[in-house]
């Protein structure tokens, strides 16, 4: 709506998508929390999690809902949505459905699980499929990778053509990296939803360079995208930050990780990625890394799994485990993006 109008002023649009998101977040939030205490919805704790855990029993989630709600807003009233947009977009809402019938579960039924493990695995891939074949047929995104100052890979050198409209191209090793990828993310962001304001903030951090990357590609849209995904983490987090009164949920969570996913391959920075959310793919190998360990010898590499309640269990208070991850997500984030930009202007 408003990209006509100041479409001389690119750098206008992107901050004040996140700001309109950002805002549309801090405003509506409030009336969320109010309605979901009226109606007892609320977090179901894990018992095999930190004890002070126990104190966020019944807290309200599922704020990823208003959070997608000021994504689209922002989108709707800052840009003009090309098919990179809608394609991204309806991923990471399609990811945010599949959250929220997990939460549902969750408060219906009383319990800290929702849908089993294999349920939420196979929506994901399937919505990853089918955006990544999206991307390359679409969108005519290469099925290739970027290797920072080293090669470019091509994963599209086992493609079948479906003989459907101009055919259908299936990149069967992108797809499958791709797929991994993004799937990974939306996990690896739920593990990091563990504390107070840990994966709004570092996901904020995450977005925001996203945003600049898209910016530095030419690609206004996404990066109108990646900033207003940042506003509404920066929004929820006033009411998410320690001591939390409301969660995002997998609604959030799965939805955040999806769009950086998305990001990462509309912005062909499918590897950089791994460095920019180093922080999640650190919380997750910790995971991996304690389950695997544990059932070879029965012993754990970290007091607890993910990685920020092992900090918590050596003694660090939760705002100290919160804000130094963000410290940390920053210092990465900042590499990542370093290394993106320098790469990129050796390549131009």
């Amino acid at each position: 709506m408003l990209a006509s109008l100041f479409s001389r002023y690119p750098t206008f649009l992107v901050f004040l998508a996140l700001f309109i998101s950002l805002v549309v977040a801090l405003v509506l939030t409030p009336g969320w929390i109010r309605f979901l205490k009226s109606r007892r919805i609320g977090q179901q704790v894990r018992d095999d999690g930190p004890k002070t855990h126990l104190v966020k029993q019944g807290t309200p989630t599922m704020g990823g809902i208003i959070m997608l709600l000021a994504v689209i807003i922002a989108i709707l009233i800052v840009g003009y949505p090309t098919p990179e947009t809608y394609a991204m977009l309806i991923a990471i809402i399609l990811t945010g459905i599949l959250g929220f019938i997990d939460d549902a579960s969750k408060v219906i039924n009383h319990r800290s699980l929702g849908l089993t493990p294999q349920g939420k695995l196979l929506g994901q891939f399937l919505i990853a499929t089918i955006f990544v074949l999206i991307a390359v047929n679409a969108l005519g995104i290469a099925p290739t990778l970027e290797l920072p100052f080293i090669a470019r890979i091509n994963l599209g050198v086992l493609t079948t053509v479906l003989p459907l409209g101009h055919g259908i191209q299936i990149p069967w090793l992108y797809v499958l990296y791709v797929d991994i990828l993004l799937v990974g993310l939306c996990n690896a962001v739920n593990l990091t939803d563990g504390l107070d304001g840990l994966a709004a903030g570092t996901t904020m951090v995450s977005m925001v360079v996203m945003a600049a990357i898209a910016y530095r590609n030419d690609m206004l849209e996404p990066a109108i995208l990646a900033a207003a995904l940042g506003g509404a983490c920066i929004g929820f987090l006033w009411y998410n930050a320690f001591p939390a009164n409301i969660f995002m949920g997998d609604t959030g969570s799965l939805a955040l990780g999806m769009g950086l996913g998305c990001l990462a391959v509309v912005t062909k920075t499918e590897v950089v990625i791994l460095i920019i959310g180093g922080l999640y793919v650190a919380e997750a190998l910790s995971v991996m890394l304690q389950v695997a360990w544990y059932k070879r010898t029965h012993k754990r590499i970290f007091l607890m799994a993910p990685l920020h309640h092992h900090f918590e269990k050596k003694g660090w208070s939760e705002t100290k485990v919160v804000v130094r991850f963000w410290i940390i997500s920053g210092i990465i984030a900042a590499i990542g993006f370093s290394i993106y930009f320098a790469h990129s202007m050796l390549g131009a």
